[in-house]
């Protein structure tokens, strides 16, 4: 019994401790709502989000009295009108879109080896350096990051100096597409390894070991058993990772340089630059729509139970 108690966790003994405190406050004869209460913060979140939409939703009915700089105190649809028919936003729709599906599959592409030999490694000191580089840049912002890239991918930076050692002229690796979707990516990709690792330890590897005794290769087991198994982590990971990507804003904006705006970018200029609130809130409910939409479809091609990672799915 001294063994038992000297290894109880902390931790543990804290948690227990809270819950006799709750238990001796709260009535017996309400335990059967306690669960209610425990989900009510969560409630209340969506409820305040659920409030802040439908006021950007107000808001982006109404056009900008460029007289007054008010609000019409009429809704019109003047603002959305002016985002289909302009060439520019339908430019920043698609670089967006585009660039979130890209990202996404070069996340789920470059994440998915990093997972599987995270989880499948024997090596415990391996184990703990990948999952030490994982975390690791979670400790450092999205914004110093990308400030990182421009010290490395500067005109002056690390990358050209050494170019210029072998003769090659300085290149522009900065201030375009590219350079946005690699900021997003290296950002990206502790995420997507974050979501596929629990599905790839959910596969036992006994499954695996059976696979081979069948007569299957490593090639035609990964490919026959384990991908598909790990298909849950593989949605769970594009999700994330795609609503990540069509809705960031710091790196087109530090590594585009202005010039390869995403969707949250244009919803800041017309918010901050030029005060034209509606305009920003029917940007808003657009991106909300578009990302809306993608989830919709991938739910309807895979079905929501996909996401599920324990008992059978039907």
């Amino acid at each position: 019994m001294r063994t038992y108690r000297k290894a109880y966790p902390l931790g543990w003994r804290i948690m227990d401790g809270i819950e006799a405190a709750v238990a001796a406050v709260w009535p017996r004869r309400l335990s059967g709502a306690l669960p209610y209460v425990m989900v009510l913060p969560a409630v209340l979140l969506v409820l305040l989000l659920v409030i802040g939409m439908v006021q950007i939703a107000d808001q982006s009915a109404r056009v900008l009295d460029t007289s007054t700089f008010m609000p019409s105190a009429d809704y019109r649809s003047a603002n959305y009108e002016q985002i289909f028919n302009s060439g520019l936003y339908w430019s920043i729709l698609w670089r967006s879109l585009l660039g979130s599906v890209i990202v996404t599959v070069l996340c789920l592409i470059f994440a998915f080896p990093y997972s599987y030999l995270m989880v499948r490694t024997p090596s415990a000191l391996l184990r703990k350096f990948l999952l030490i580089a994982l975390f690791l840049p979670f400790f450092i912002g999205q914004v110093v990051r990308a400030y990182g890239w421009l010290i490395i991918l500067g005109n002056q930076g690390v990358v050209n100096e050494v170019l210029g050692l072998v003769g090659v002229p300085p290149m522009r690796l900065l201030y375009n597409y590219p350079a946005v979707l690699f900021g997003l990516v290296q950002y990206m990709i502790p995420f997507a390894v974050l979501m596929l690792a629990p599905a790839l330890t959910a596969i036992p590897e006994e499954i695996e070991s059976a696979a081979s005794s069948l007569g299957a290769n490593w090639w035609r087991s990964f490919i026959h058993v384990v991908l598909p198994m790990a298909k849950p982590g593989l949605i769970g990971a594009g999700l994330v990772v795609l609503t990540l990507s069509l809705t960031d804003f710091a790196m087109p904006a530090i590594l585009g340089g202005g010039s390869q705006d995403f969707i949250a970018n244009a919803i800041y200029d017309q918010f901050f630059r030029t005060s034209d609130q509606g305009m920003g809130a029917a940007l808003t409910i657009i991106l909300v729509g578009i990302g809306s939409l993608v989830v919709g479809i991938v739910f309807s091609i895979f079905g929501a139970g996909t996401l599920a990672m324990g008992r059978d799915r039907k």
